[in-house]
């Protein structure tokens, strides 16, 4: 079948128009009543959207260009079902109680969906779209489906089961109603202190591999400037990593997890959080010391064993193993800046 030309070859503008209607259309139903419920859900189920149209517009119904598309569908129905199943649950999203009555900075969290959607969808965009796919008329290629896109499939099968688990194994150890003072350490928890974040690299790093193979490949009929383009999409799982780095998940989850458990431990008389990180072999009384504890033995992203963790040098955890010193900048708790963690 021939491929629907849709604004332009790579169906950028279109799948970008898409998404500022729908996040505009999102942004205006919360603001009017005041709530987060689906704030979240519209993130994820723009994913499926763009990922179910570029695929219907591309006409090519190839095993690469299906297993992309699909993958990316299950992915965003995993995560709008789950993020709207909470968001009910607990009633509101509390990273929203500072912004949700201040129309601009409200606005600006959602220009920034606007902007992760779009970004983060590219590869399975451009590989739809008639510049790649079209490139052979809408029929599949020779080979249709080779080791690149096995790999891409393995990867993000990784990922996705490892964020499913990772969801599931926190959901039901809050649902059990923990102490105050617990640290989530079983599972794929007690190897990485963030495991559905690392999932979720793995899933776009998985789409990228899966998607880039019209690009490598000797027989395809592509332009330089569309495999310009294959590649250049790596502009989506790196994107991925530098949101999930640096700005609205883990370094903000760092922050409330020390606070709380300074909080904790400043009731029982903890140490100062200038003291040092403390060893196995040191008493771990307080709630404080204890989350130090943890600190120094469980890996920040990669799924690392504490025993093979723990004895690694503090330079190698805070650069190659990405546990960042902005993440231990805990910020102020009670009214007073605290020291940083070290």
């Amino acid at each position: 079948m021939t491929p629907v030309h849709a604004l332009d070859r790579y169906y950028i503008v279109i799948t970008l128009l898409v998404t500022v209607g729908y996040q505009l259309l999102g942004f205006a139903i919360a603001w009017t009543f005041q709530f987060d419920k689906i704030t979240d859900f519209t993130g994820g189920s723009n994913f499926f959207i763009l990922a179910l149209m570029t695929l219907l517009l591309g006409q090519t119904f190839c095993a690469r260009n299906v297993l992309a598309s699909v993958f990316v569908m299950v992915w965003a129905v995993r995560l709008a079902g789950f993020l709207l199943f909470r968001v009910l649950k607990r009633g509101s999203d509390t990273r929203f109680d500072s912004i949700r009555s201040h129309f601009w900075k409200f606005f600006g969290f959602w220009i920034g969906q606007i902007l992760w959607v779009w970004t983060v969808s590219l590869p399975v965009t451009i590989l739809n779209s008639p510049a790649v796919s079209g490139a052979n008329g809408g029929v599949c290629g020779r080979p249709t489906y080779g080791g690149r896109d096995i790999a891409g499939v393995v990867i993000f099968c990784l990922g996705l089961s490892h964020e499913f688990t990772a969801d599931l194994e926190k959901y039901l150890w809050k649902a059990s109603t923990p102490p105050k003072d617990a640290i989530m350490n079983t599972g794929l928890w007690k190897w990485s202190r963030h495991p559905p974040y690392f999932a979720e690299i793995l899933c776009w790093w998985g789409i990228w591999v899966l998607c880039l193979s019209p690009a490598i490949s000797h027989d395809s009929r592509l332009t330089n400037a569309a495999r310009a383009a294959q590649y250049a999409s790596i502009v989506s799982p790196l994107f991925t990593m530098l949101i999930l780095l640096f700005v609205s998940d883990i370094n903000p989850a760092e922050k409330a997890q020390a606070q709380k458990f300074y909080a904790l431990g400043a009731v029982e008389g903890a140490t100062t959080p200038n003291a040092s990180l403390v060893t196995p072999n040191e008493p771990n009384d307080t709630p404080w010391d204890k989350y130090l504890s943890y600190l120094s033995s469980t890996s920040i992203l990669f799924p690392i064993p504490p025993v093979l963790y723990r004895p690694l040098p503090k330079f190698l955890k805070s650069t190659v193993l990405l546990d960042f010193p902005m993440y231990r900048k805990f910020g102020t708790v009670d009214g007073v800046q605290r020291a940083n963690l070290v």
